[in-house]
């Protein structure tokens, strides 16, 4: 049997670039994402859906159970592709952030959502870039997908810059689109389809030439 009792399109899977491991979150992942969590606080509360309770709460032992069943129902039913984002490092995992290609629609639209979080700890390291490109690829792969949209604030820098950087193209502005830290704020939606990177060999390999054109 899987990891998730049976299998989707292209889900369960494990997905890495060098020390970049992107794979199913384990039920003893719970210590971890929850020290995670509570020390990013400042850095990831202000881009995070309006929280109904405590930082510490929603971010604790108990709260991850829930979280943990949550991401195993939608995989299941084939509504997302829910990640945890790790570093290998001395043969050793460390949990620093979250991928999920969610918002997952068949038959004629073939399409999903990728959302995003690093810790603070982690971020500049080109972590997240990498994350996004693995997990993109693997969308338009084995996971059956045509295009991704990406949805971002405008005064989210960093995350902005993940875009640009992977060339996500520009295609709308979202006025108050989403319920954020108290208000209903606006957002860049960012896209990719399947044809915009197979040429070049996938987005990843995007990301390898742009890297090293850029120094």
């Amino acid at each position: 049997m899987n990891l998730l009792g049976r299998r989707t399109a292209g889900w369960p899977v494990v997905l890495a670039d060098g020390p970049v491991l992107l794979r199913p979150y384990r039920r003893s992942d719970a210590v971890a994402w929850s020290e995670v969590r509570r020390a990013n606080e400042a850095w990831l509360a202000p881009w995070e859906s309006t929280p109904h309770g405590a930082w510490a709460e929603l971010n604790s032992l108990d709260a991850f159970r829930w979280v943990y069943r949550d991401q195993r129902r939608s995989a299941r039913t084939g509504e997302s592709m829910p990640f945890a984002v790790c570093l290998r490092e001395g043969g050793r995992e460390r949990l620093v952030g979250h991928l999920n290609v969610g918002s997952i629609v068949r038959q004629a639209f073939c399409s999903g959502c990728v959302g995003y979080w690093v810790d603070s700890r982690t971020a500049g390291q080109g972590v997240i870039p990498t994350a996004v490109a693995l997990a993109v690829d693997h969308a338009f792969g084995p996971g059956g997908l045509h295009r991704i949209e990406v949805s971002v604030r405008p005064e989210n820098r960093p995350s902005r810059r993940v875009m640009e950087k992977l060339g996500f193209r520009e295609e709308a502005y979202h006025v108050r689109y989403m319920h954020i830290d108290g208000a209903w704020r606006d957002h860049i939606g960012y896209a990719l389809t399947s044809e915009d990177v197979a040429a070049e060999g996938g987005l990843l390999a995007r990301w390898y030439r742009l890297r090293a054109a850029t120094g």
